[in-house]
């Protein structure tokens, strides 16, 4: 449940719009509601500030109509992460209001505008780099940051890198999305004074290893300021760059 909804219900029961018994039954589903397959962790936005994020792939179409159902009587904002369009024409089915970003393979349940803080800029070595770059970008979108783009730019064209120099030198975090060798993370960790978040992809020949390769580069970083997500993770860089950037601006 989010803060404003729980304040909402306490003023419910103090005007004495709702019964303090009716309200317990509301209560009774916090922190968590277990719906047989699931249990909705209904408290993690007031812990994080973010609702429990679904992660769609593995989840039978069933089982995710299910889940969005219950958690979008308490939240807005609901990221539902890795959702094929089948997925998304699925929480239409049910009548919830839903956004989906193909490229980020990411459907927002009960989608709410949030005033957009600081600077994030996402960075592709590649176009075939965008879809986990797209997840970080609009992971941090939803999440309330102001988000550019710099696509295309890898080390193989790094004059196309130099370019964008004045845009990257404003940004308080940066993600770098790169496959093959990875050696975009430490071109741009060479540049930037900010944090640099490393996504390694899966893109790549066969020594990639499937972004192995990526990993292991970026892991070894000899750009100070680096940090690594697991390989395609664009979410967990774009939720890690919410972080930095409210950080920096003081209002998480």
């Amino acid at each position: 449940m989010e803060i404003h909804a729980l304040k909402e219900l306490l003023k419910q029961v103090q005007s004495g719009d709702i019964d303090p018994d009716a309200a317990m039954q509301i209560l009774k589903r916090l922190p968590f509601e277990n719906i047989g397959y699931a249990r909705i962790d209904h408290h993690r936005c007031m812990r994080t500030g973010v609702p429990e994020v679904i992660y769609c792939e593995g989840k039978s179409l069933e089982q995710i109509q299910g889940i969005v159902g219950k958690m979008s009587a308490y939240h807005s904002n609901i990221m539902g992460t890795r959702a094929k369009k089948e997925v998304f024409e699925a929480i239409r089915e049910t009548g919830l209001e839903c956004d989906y970003h193909e490229a980020a393979r990411i459907v927002v349940i009960n989608p709410k505008p949030a005033e957009k803080v600081g600077n994030i800029v996402v960075v592709s070595a590649g176009t075939s780099d965008i879809p986990v770059a797209e997840e970080a970008a609009v992971t941090a979108e939803i999440l309330g940051n102001r988000v550019n783009r710099i696509y295309d730019v890898g080390v193989a064209g790094i004059h196309r890198l130099l370019d964008a120099c004045d845009e990257l030198f404003k940004a308080n975090v940066a993600v770098v999305a790169a496959g093959m060798e990875g050696a975009l993370a430490s071109v741009v960790g060479g540049l930037v004074s900010c944090p640099v978040i490393g996504v390694p992809t899966s893109i790549g020949y066969g020594a990639s290893f499937g972004g192995v390769a990526a990993l292991l580069s970026m892991l070894n970083s000899c750009a100070s300021g680096v940090s690594v997500v697991n390989i395609d993770n664009g979410f967990g860089a774009g939720y890690q760059a919410n972080l930095i950037n409210k950080g920096v601006r003081g209002q998480r």
